[in-house]
């Protein structure tokens, strides 16, 4: 699964790691995330982060 880097503080989101702290369970892709999902270090919403390689 890709990782996504939020483009306002560069938090990376991992897909094996989910986001625990905002209910989102291990192995959820990027795409799965819910809409109003945030970056969970700045707040930036989920159309501010970039697909990386």
């Amino acid at each position: 699964m890709d990782k996504y880097r939020c483009t306002v503080c560069g938090y990376i989101y991992e897909p094996e790691n989910g986001d625990p702290d905002s209910g989102i369970a291990p192995g959820t892709s990027f795409e799965n995330l819910p809409d109003e999902w945030k970056c969970p270090v700045c707040g930036a919403p989920k159309e501010s982060f970039e697909k990386i390689g």
